[in-house]
């Protein structure tokens, strides 16, 4: 199949899997698409194992693995998603809540990684240095995960901006930390630097130059933008923006997420008020949410579809099983640690340790980053382990988040 092809049949699915959801499962959209989608696939295997002349599996596992899921998401709908997340956070809030954002987006990352990586190690075996690769790819909260939880919890406005800035730059910071630790632990692989040195280098330029290259080019679109007065060419221009932005930073080397974010914000925020009129923000605030509910909806599905790529093998499942309770583990400390740095000096909301730490949901960004990895012998495990993180945390944790604010005090209500 050509790339029509599959886009096509993706759309279907998902419009198919969708209804699906709102008439019997009434579940959150993509989170309901999930779970359609695994349904479907876990009944294609029963199929496959009573009828196994058909070849179903084989030639559906063929089929999923040519999508190339982790290039469909990390070098085509990754950008179009976090710009568009982006655009909804506004500059001042985050201003107010950027000393916890950075902290949980730097040192959370960190922590995490490490904490994860080294448990990932004494528990699979696993080398040290791809022990702490597993580390860093399960790191990451995945914005759009995150940000379609926000949208049904009431939060307080002060606890949504630090759960929606911290995803957003946590999942840039960890890709670049996943980046470097790959350039360590494959140097004759996808390396991008040699030693400590060359990470540190690596490190720099992705992070400081995808902000920088964000904020020039968001800036220059503004500055376009005010001098037009064109609802259909404006939204154009912002879908520029995030596509050729995105391509080149890469091109450059430097973090496109993180170029995503920055002028995503920049746009949503300064451009929304002084670069565009009252229905040009309609037009834009329209588009780029339509654009949002459709790729996560694709997204999802192939989240979903993505089992044929899983290895079930016993120990891999037992594995995968400690893997979610590590990344738990894992993600409390990358929210306690900057929390008890900052609570002397500043105010939290109730529960925002629990909250934060439930709410650190993990999606499709990990299971691109460990489809990304070089063939080596541990990487089934690292995909299964990654796979069962995943799920648990959109399904388990993405369906009681709002359930958790409000017990504990943080949201009046639910809608």
């Amino acid at each position: 199949m050509n790339i029509l092809h599959i886009a096509s049949l993706l759309v279907v699915l998902a419009g198919a899997f969708g209804a699906v959801n709102y008439l019997f499962l009434k579940l959150p959209s993509a989170i309901g698409i999930l779970i359609v989608a695994l349904a479907a696939s876990f009944g294609l295997m029963v199929v496959d194992a009573f009828l196994p002349a058909l070849g179903l599996a084989d030639e559906i596992r063929g089929g999923v693995r040519g999508i190339e899921f982790d290039e469909a998401l990390l070098e085509g709908m990754l950008g179009l998603l976090l710009f568009a997340g982006a655009l909804h956070v506004k500059v001042a809030d985050l201003k107010r809540e950027w000393l916890l954002v950075l902290l949980m987006a730097t040192l959370g990352v960190g922590l995490s990684t490490a904490i994860a990586g080294l448990g990932f190690a004494w528990i699979t075996g696993t080398p040290l240095l791809v022990a702490l690769v597993f580390g860093a790819l399960i790191s990451p909260t995945d914005p759009v995960a995150v940000l379609g939880v926000l949208r049904k919890a009431s939060l307080p406005r002060t606890l949504e901006t630090k759960i929606a800035g911290e995803s957003l730059f946590n999942d840039g910071v960890g890709y670049v930390v996943f980046l470097v630790l790959v350039g360590i632990a494959f140097p004759t692989g996808d390396a991008h630097g040699e030693g400590l040195g060359g990470a540190a280098e690596l490190f720099v330029r992705e992070a400081f130059g995808g902000a920088a290259l964000g904020a020039a080019l968001g800036w220059l679109t503004y500055r376009i933008m005010r001098r037009i007065d064109d609802p259909p060419l404006e939204v154009l221009i912002t879908l520029a923006l995030a596509f050729g932005g995105y391509q080149l930073a890469v091109w450059l080397h430097v973090s496109a997420p993180i170029m995503a974010v920055v002028a995503g914000l920049l746009i949503g925020d300064v451009g929304t008020k002084y670069g565009m009129s009252e229905e040009t923000r309609a037009h834009v605030d329209t588009f780029w949410t339509l654009i949002d509910e459709i790729l996560n909806a694709v997204l999802f599905l192939l989240i979903g579809v993505e089992v044929f790529a899983v290895a079930f093998e016993a120990s891999y499942v037992v594995a995968g099983l400690a893997a979610i309770a590590l990344h738990l583990l894992a993600r409390f400390v990358a929210v306690v640690v900057p929390v008890v740095v900052l609570k002397p000096f500043t105010g939290f909301e109730d529960g925002i340790t629990r909250i934060m730490t439930w709410g650190g949901l993990k999606g499709g960004i990990s299971v691109a980053l460990v489809l990304s990895l070089p063939d080596m012998e541990w990487k089934p495990l690292m995909l299964t382990c990654t796979y069962f993180v995943v799920l648990f945390s959109i399904i388990v944790q993405g369906l009681t988040v709002g359930r958790l604010a409000t017990r504990v005090g943080a949201a009046p209500t639910m809608v």
